[in-house]
Parts: C-alpha cells; structure tokens; sequence
C-alpha cells in the first residue's frame, strides 16, 4: 500500500502528511507509533514525540525552529506552536565537504543559436529596452507595431521590456538598474535589441552604451527619441526592421548541454516543496553540472537556517567567504530596515505546511542538488563560472526570475506548491510540487513533480524530466511563453527623487 505519510531523515522528529489526516489517525515509524490529536492537512507536519518549551523540532536532518510550549506526539506542528531560530548576522566557520557526484557524461545536445561572441541562446527574440520608464510606452507601440507586420515569421518573439526606473534612483539603485538592463541587452537570447532612450534621463544613453563593452553593432542600436526630428516612431521603425532582417536568419543548430545555463527558483511552496520538485530540480541541476553545465540558486533570505550546508560546499576558503557575505549582507539588509531576519514564509507557504524560513530554506535549497559551489555573485553580476553558483538577489519570485535571467541564465526552473502564472524575459518553467495543481493549472504547469507521491520514483522521474527542459531549451515554449507571460522586476533599496 502507497505510503501516506513521509519521514524525510532518521533523524527528523516529525514526519511529512501526503494526504489529509484525521483526528485520531495512528503514524507508525520504526518504533514510534502516535495518535493524531486533531485533522492535519496535506503537507503539514505531525510531531513524532514529546518535545519540551524552547526544544528544536527536526526536519530534514536539521533544526526548523522551537517549540513554543510543551508539545505532545501527534501534534499537528505549524507556525503557531513552532518558532524560528533565526536572529541576527552570525560568525561561520568553514567545514568543507566535498562530494563527489557518480553522474556519467552524455554528450547530450539542444537545438540552440551559436552568437557571434561564443555565446549560445535558446531563443531568437527581438527585444527593446528603454533605458528610463518614460518611453515605455514608445516602446510597446513599437514592439505591437512590428508584431503586426511581420508576424513573427523566422524569429521567436518580440517584447519590450519595461520598468519604472533609469531617472530619480541614487547611488546603488541606480547602478542595480543599469546593470540589469545592460545585462538583458547582451543577453544571447535576443538576436536583436533596441536600446530605446529619452534622452535626459539619468542613465544616459552614451555612458549606457559605453557598459556594453565591445558589443554587436549589427544586432545592438541605439535610439535617443529626444534628438529625433519629428516622429520617433517611425524612426524606431526603421531600425527595428533592419534589426529584424538580421535576426530572422539565424537558425538553430545542435550545441552540447555544457552550454546550457539555467536558474533555480521557488515561489508559493508548500509542504511537498522539499520532497518532491526542489528535489527533482536539485537532481537536474546536479546532471546538468555533470555534463559541463551551469546552474544557480539565488533568493538569499531563503537560504538563511540552511546556509552552512550551502557554505560547506564551496570549492575554495575565498568563495567560503564571499557565501558569508552574501548571507550576513542580506542579513543586515533586514536588520537595518527594522525587520526580523526570521520572518519569511508567506500565507500560502504557512497554509502550505510551511511553518518558519528554516523549514522553507531547507526545503529550498534541495534544488541545487549536491554539486559544489563553484561560484558566487553579487547582484546584477554577469555568470563567469560554470557548474553551480550562489547569486545575490532577494526572495521576490519576479525580482529573483529577472535576476537569474540577468546574470545569464537561459531558462528559469520555477518550483512551485501553490501556482503561479509569471515569467521573465527567458522560458519560466512551472514544476508543481503536487498531483492536484497539477491538474487544476495545466495552463500554469509544465512538469508536474507530483508525480512522485503518485507512485513513480525519482529514477524514472528524471530522465523525463531532463527530456521536458531540453525540450524547451531547444524551441519547445514553456507555458508562460504560450500564455504571453512575461515581464521584468529590478530589485530596489533606496529613496525615490
């Protein structure tokens, strides 16, 4: 009979509900035998044995918080009865542990474009970029003007990608925005962009240009609509068709996975987050590395409670380090606007069977499988290292996607418990955690991870699921790119002029 009911590790001193419990049901471990002391819904957690006012409960191997009171076996544990350990910055100590992963190389290839820098994409879009929120609206009518007359044929898609921000931001805000947007417009899944400007604003179009570095004049215009005579529009017209005449030769041709970059995000978890779609991710990512790949995990404040295990894992004592300062710098980010670094999970996660940021980050961070850490970046950084990489960026599913996307990723992997329609500027893949969103949001998902607490095992999963995003990788759209989903968010910290 299909278990009902899942104890993650030895160690744990509760166990995962698959389905929904009654009061009065009997959970049977090893020696331990409880009786349920109210209803436990799907996801949720029930407590093993007694625990004692301020004792750690056990999860994942690892502290997910205290309990608040005395607590009694068959408890339904969540965030009333149970509180977070986290508190302020801490001191780290590096404990390496370097595994090594038994996965064969299979000289496995997707069907991508080769760019004339080396670089690969897995798209071949036209893009515009304003480089200040007030020509937005220049830029949609004229990414809606060329749609309509060219239909797309022999190219992907066309987007512009608008924000708010490019005038009025200081200091680190305003670099965050120039450097995400310089990002995306070197970014290889765009054949073409069109750097749209005004003008005045105060990232000025010139000194924007001069970050692109040695960038394709051929696929990379600019556009000042300030010194244009006259109609704008029709100007951008103009260069847009030459940029689309450009694009639309490209063709995709076989390139090995060693090039594939892709994010690792979660957003709306639940209590089968961390047992079936982080894990399923964690296994891709792990394969992907394997065969010469990149990967990255990014939203730091969900980290915080499994962050040694992340700190434990890098190659070198200098990216031990910088791991501690992207942990501790987020942290003080909290600190110093007066928020408690514990308090993260949102209602849906709570509801979810998520109780505290420890229970999440040790759910979350399964994603990034077992593989060391090769590498670490700051916010807006651009990806050097191949293999796995930590990036700076917040817990926000459109800020974190858009940062992923920036830093050089081709696809995002999004897990998710709760659904979610949205999708950054490249293929935002929805892996549900369990069987019923999965057939209430066929729409939203494209890979369904419940499969696992239906009775399939992650042996046969995987392989499925490596075909699903090379897949996509190789043309195939993702469902926020059939559904049109697709947007931008800029991480911000400071004042508004």
């Amino acid at each position: 009979m299909q278990a009902t009911f899942l104890k993650i590790n030895p160690a744990d001193s509760v166990v995962v509900c698959l389905e929904a419990k009654k009061k009065g049901d009997i959970i049977e471990v090893g020696t331990d035998r409880v009786t349920l002391a109210e209803d436990v819904p799907a996801g949720h957690k029930v407590l093993l044995r007694d625990v004692k006012e301020g004792e750690n409960i056990i999860k994942y191997g690892y502290p997910i918080g205290h309990a608040r009171q005395d607590l009694k076996a068959g408890t339904w544990i969540n965030e009333n009865n149970l509180k977070t350990n986290l508190s302020g910055t801490l001191d780290y100590t590096y404990n390496p542990v370097n595994e090594k992963l038994s996965i064969k190389n299979e000289n496995r290839t997707f069907n991508g474009y080769q760019r004339k820098n080396g670089d690969v994409g897995v798209r071949n879009e036209i893009w515009i970029v304003p480089t200040v929120g007030c020509v937005n609206g220049i830029a949609e009518r004229l990414a809606d003007q060329l749609r309509q007359e060219t239909g797309c044929k022999g190219i992907d898609a066309i987007y512009t990608w608008h924000h708010n921000y490019g005038c009025s931001q200081l200091s680190g805000d305003h670099e965050n925005t120039r450097k995400i947007l310089r990002d995306i417009v070197l970014h290889p899944n765009a054949g073409a962009v069109l750097v749209l400007a005004l003008g005045c604003e105060n990232n000025q179009p010139d000194d924007f240009m001069k970050m692109l570095g040695d960038y394709d004049k051929d696929r990379i215009r600019l556009l000042v609509t300030q010194k244009v005579e006259g109609d704008e529009v029709e100007e951008g017209m103009r260069i847009l068709r030459e940029l689309y005449e450009i694009a639309k030769q490209d063709q995709r041709t076989a390139l090995p996975v060693s090039k594939l970059r892709v994010g690792l995000k979660c957003g709306g978890s639940d209590g089968f987050s961390g047992i079936t779609a982080n894990p399923l991710v964690g296994e891709f990512s792990d394969w992907l590395v394997a065969q010469g790949g990149t990967s990255v995990l990014t939203e730091v404040p969900e980290m915080f409670g499994a962050e040694t295990i992340l700190m434990n894992r890098c190659e070198t004592p200098e990216l031990f380090e910088k791991t501690v300062s992207l942990i501790n710098n987020f942290k003080e980010y909290f600190l110093s606007h007066g928020e408690p670094v514990g308090e993260n999970p949102s209602p849906g996660n709570k509801a979810g069977g998520i109780s505290t940021l420890e229970d999440k980050a040790l759910g979350c961070t399964q994603k990034c499988g077992r593989a060391p850490v090769s590498g670490v970046m700051e916010y807006g950084d651009r990806l050097e290292a191949t293999g796995l990489n930590l990036l700076s960026a917040p817990g926000n599913d459109l800020v974190a996607a858009t940062a992923l996307a920036s830093c050089g990723c081709h696809l995002v992997l999004f897990t998710t418990g709760r659904g979610t329609p949205f999708g950054t500027f490249v293929p935002t893949m929805k892996i549900a955690t369990n069987p019923t969103l999965a057939a209430r949001k066929p729409n939203w998902v494209d890979f369904s991870a419940g499969q696992l607490i239906e009775g399939r095992t992650m042996e046969e999963l995987v392989p499925e699921f490596i075909d699903k995003v090379l897949a996509v990788a190789s043309g195939e759209k993702a469902r926020n790119e059939e559904n049109g989903y697709r947007e931008i968010s800029i991480f911000k910290n400071g004042v508004t002029l």
